[in-house]
């Protein structure tokens, strides 16, 4: 699996996506971060909407960030 890195970021806003590619993208996110952490910020039971924030801690390489 690619490490995911600062640039991935841009990525993940990128619409429109699949559910599959954002999975991915999410799912590899989550394997290089030493932390992470959700919150369901709301869910509409009316019409299925949900909004849920994620929080973590990449992996640090050797090297520095690059911006």
């Amino acid at each position: 699996m690619a490490r995911f890195n600062m640039h991935d970021f841009d990525s993940i806003e990128k619409s429109p996506t699949s559910p599959y590619s954002l999975r991915n993208k999410i799912n590899s996110m989550l394997n290089c971060s030493t932390y992470v952490r959700a919150k369901v910020d709301s869910v509409n039971p009316d019409t299925g909407e949900y909004r849920i924030v994620l929080q973590g801690t990449l992996e640090k390489e050797d090297t520095k960030w690059e911006e």
